[in-house]
């Protein structure tokens, strides 16, 4: 069989996972159609702003389709096959799955971010542990989408106009952006431009996708092997791919990212198509880049090579002018830039609403935005001046580890209603294994614990986390 087929029935694995089993999730949750939602209930003109399914669907495509999705993928093609594994199957029945509860469970709870939608299932504890965890993540979800775009237009303009444009000025042009977008209303930029920017990222994407198939059609994962690890430093697939292929296939951001588009919805009855959907698209992107770095390059060495010659940028640099020419590689370029600045705004918004709901400060009046907003952007400043690859490693842990707790107050939601749960329970198993043996595994930020007694203890705890969830679960919540 040619291997370019792998890639359509990919597609064709998504497109029916979106039609059947967001449908089934759908039914599960079971949406009322008849339920005023936040957007007309709380509407106050800055988050709480009623929005076309459409339009939200494209923001919220962005919002959550930051450069984990081109990155990531790009990083998990070094463990070969197995990483198109994970995109299409993680998408379908985790990645979706978490982002419509997340989404679903804040329209549901007023529109209510991460910490206070898991604090109504999991309790008060979980809610103070969620605010610090969501906080801290928001935080390097946008310093890690500052600095990604700023690599790449930094590279764009290496050689012109005197060297002007470098790394420190886009850092500095990105973080003003940011900080407007954060404490401007959301209708006003983020509603009128990113419509634009969505459709703009879907038009590269298939650009990127035709010029392999015009180009590259007889080389499709030329040295994708299911029988080995292709990995050039042998690193174990388990866990590392399922935390390096986070967006794309499993992200616990988006769960900070879905209550924003909660609050702008305007029928329960839209929730798949505007939370499975979009995290079915973005799927599609991580399977177009994990693609891209097992088809472009003759061998996983030479991925790697390109990867330690200025990170996944590079590759994304490399890649899009060969397929798309010079012309047509700049567009998909800025395409990419486009992801992560569209996701980046929008985590520090996050970020200040978090806050701001902890502290209980209102955010009508532009003062009280203000007093949030300048101290999270100092913060977030700060941590632009450590290493991207730092960086990136707490970011990947950390968001997978979100996920999970997501996961759990899923899970433990339909618990507690007699639904059926295993559609979260299940992911939630899966994903907290992966977290717990990647920390205990991890040399430099972890405990540095031998591969297979991490692997086997946080197959344990997970194990530990459902038996509590059956025991707990029925009680009573004191909220």
């Amino acid at each position: 069989m040619p291997r370019f087929l792998w890639f359509i029935l990919a597609v064709i694995a998504l497109v029916i996972g979106y039609a059947v089993y967001g449908r089934i999730v759908e039914k599960i949750f079971a949406p009322n159609k008849n339920l005023k939602t936040p957007a007309f209930e709380k509407n106050d003109g800055v988050d709480y702003v009623a929005m076309p399914k459409w339009r939200i669907w494209l923001i919220q495509l962005l919002n959550i389709a930051g450069v984990g999705p081109v990155f990531g993928p790009i990083l998990g093609a070094l463990y070969g096959p197995t990483a198109l594994l994970w995109v299409v199957f993680g998408t379908i029945f985790a990645g979706a799955v978490h982002d419509y509860f997340s989404g679903m469970m804040s329209v549901r709870y007023g529109g209510a971010n991460v910490p206070d939608v898991v604090g109504h299932t999991l309790g008060k504890n979980a809610r103070r542990l969620m605010i610090v965890f969501a906080t801290i993540l928001l935080l390097l979800v946008g310093v890690v989408f500052a600095t990604a775009p700023a690599q790449l237009l930094t590279k764009l303009c290496a050689g012109h106009f005197d060297g002007a444009l470098n790394y420190w000025f886009w850092i500095a042009l990105i973080f003003v952006y940011y900080f407007f977008a954060t404490i401007i209303p959301i209708d006003k930029i983020i509603g009128r431009v990113y419509p634009i920017f969505g459709a703009l990222l879907l038009i590269m994407v298939a650009g990127v996708t035709i010029g392999l198939f015009i180009n590259m059609p007889d080389q499709f994962y030329n040295w994708a092997d299911f029988e080995v690890n292709p990995h050039p430093d042998n690193l174990p697939i388990w866990p590392l791919v399922f935390i390096t292929i986070a967006c794309g296939a499993l992200s616990g951001f988006h769960s900070t990212q879905s209550p924003l588009m909660a609050r702008c919805i305007e029928n329960e009855s839209e929730g798949r198509f505007v939370f499975y959907g979009a995290m079915v698209a973005e799927g599609f992107i991580g399977l177009v880049w994990c693609t891209v770095g097992m088809t472009f390059y003759p061998e996983a060495q030479a991925l790697l090579a390109s990867i330690k010659n200025g990170g996944p940028a590079n590759v994304v640099y490399e890649s899009c002018i060969d397929l798309m020419g010079v012309f047509g590689g700049l567009l998909a370029i800025l395409g990419v830039v486009i992801l992560p600045i569209t996701s980046g705004d929008t985590a520090f918004r996050a970020a200040r609403l978090t806050i701001a709901e902890a502290i209980h400060l209102p955010q009508i009046a532009p003062t009280k935005r203000l007093i949030i907003a300048i101290p999270v952007f100092v913060t977030g400043i700060i941590l632009s001046q450590v290493d991207f690859n730092i960086i990136w490693r707490y970011f990947g842990w950390s968001n997978q580890s979100l996920a999970a707790i997501m996961l759990w107050a899923a899970a433990t939601y339909l618990y507690r209603q007699g639904k059926f749960h295993w559609i979260c329970t299940i992911p939630a198993i899966f994903i907290t294994s992966i977290a717990a043996s990647y920390i205990l595994y991890e040399p430099n930020m972890g405990f540095g614990i031998d591969i297979q007694i991490s692997n086997i203890v946080g197959f344990i705890f997970a194990l530990v986390c459902a038996i509590l969830m059956f025991v707990l679960g029925k009680k009573p919540l004191k909220e």
